[in-house]
């Protein structure tokens, strides 16, 4: 059932992606190229050129350009990688929450971000298996996936965070849970290492943070005034020339809302980890200038897929099974519809 989730979910992608080919006349590649892509395949091909995408990390990068050596483009690179990641972060996540937990993942409204060159699959696939790893207390392989992860994005310092707080939470002396925190050195020191590398390039330890802010406004901002510019950014008509943006920053403020009930959820579970995997990254958003790609980041939140996947495990039977199946129909009218926004060229988060 999963694997057939995954098929499905890929097919319906690439549909989307050769209609709108067929209508506009694009090819798929170049549709593929869009948005943050053409970053990463610019750094892939010229290294650091432009000051501005030091904000994005090396990871992906790297992958397609080994990619280009055996002579892939950096876009079909990127979909390879997409493609072999998605069902990496797929396997793990059905080891953390079971069947309908991953099935779940598959069918995020956003899950064109998993089928092209962003750094989503590959780092949902690092950093799920760094947290099945340390849940199985096996903690020199979670560290490795975590170092991984920490290649990819800046997630892999709230990653970091998270599996300290469950190094320290698991059973055992105090001598065993010191041993693993002392393993999370291995994916800290990777994230000193590309802080060192921009700052002989820059001369600034605060490179990364400055990219940010020169490049899409995200300094820091107070909550409460990103959460004023956010709601600013919800009225009608307030963009008349791209009228779907105001719809995804509707969808960027329920992705928080989802983010706030997903940690309070798993408070009340005392999964103290969980809570704090989602919840610093929905802390970190919002002190942005306003919530913006939250709804990409949701696929990062394992513990939201998780929570899912129980609450359709112990609700299966009788009715419940219409319900789900117009859920099932609803997310893919959704993930079509965010298919045909990153495909077209029209802002998707």
């Amino acid at each position: 059932m999963v694997v057939q989730a995954w098929l499905g979910t890929r097919l319906l992608i690439a549909l989307v992606a050769l209609a709108i080919a067929r209508a506009t006349g694009s090819s798929v590649l170049a549709m593929a190229g869009n948005w943050d892509v053409a970053h990463f395949a610019a750094i892939a091909e010229n290294g650091y050129a432009i000051r501005t995408d030091i904000a994005f990390f090396p990871g992906l990068p790297l992958l397609m350009r080994a990619g280009m050596l055996v002579g892939l483009s950096p876009q079909l690179s990127g979909i390879v990688i997409a493609l072999v990641c998605s069902a990496l972060a797929t396997w793990a996540l059905y080891r953390l929450g079971g069947p309908f937990a991953a099935i779940a993942w598959l069918l995020a409204p956003t899950s064109v971000f998993t089928a092209v060159g962003y750094t989503e699959s590959p780092f949902c696939a690092a950093a799920f298996w760094a947290w099945e790893r340390a849940t199985k207390k096996q903690w020199g392989a979670a560290a490795l996936f975590a170092g991984l992860a920490c290649t990819l994005r800046v997630s892999g310092l709230f990653l970091i965070g998270a599996l300290a707080i469950l190094a320290l939470t698991q059973n055992g002396r105090l001598r065993e849970r010191l041993r693993r925190l002392a393993w999370l050195l291995v994916p800290a020191l990777v994230l000193f290492a590309y802080a060192l590398y921009l700052f002989r390039m820059t001369g600034s330890w605060t490179a990364w943070f400055s990219a940010q802010a020169a490049g899409w406004e995200r300094q820091f901002t107070w909550p409460w005034q990103a959460a004023i510019n956010s709601w600013n950014s919800l009225q009608p008509g307030m963009y008349p020339e791209h009228p779907e943006w105001v719809w995804v920053f509707r969808g960027e403020m329920i992705s928080m809302i989802v983010g706030a009930v997903v940690t309070l959820v798993a408070l009340a579970r005392r999964r103290i980890a969980d809570a704090a995997w989602v919840a610093v990254q929905v802390l970190a958003f919002s002190l942005s200038y306003w919530f913006q790609s939250v709804n990409r980041a949701v696929l990062l939140w394992f513990p939201l897929w998780e929570q899912i996947g129980d609450v359709v495990e112990s609700h299966r039977t009788g009715p419940w099974r219409v319900l789900w199946a117009i859920v099932v129909v609803g997310a893919l009218a959704l993930q079509v519809t965010w298919s045909w926004l990153f495909f077209t060229g029209r802002w998707a988060s």
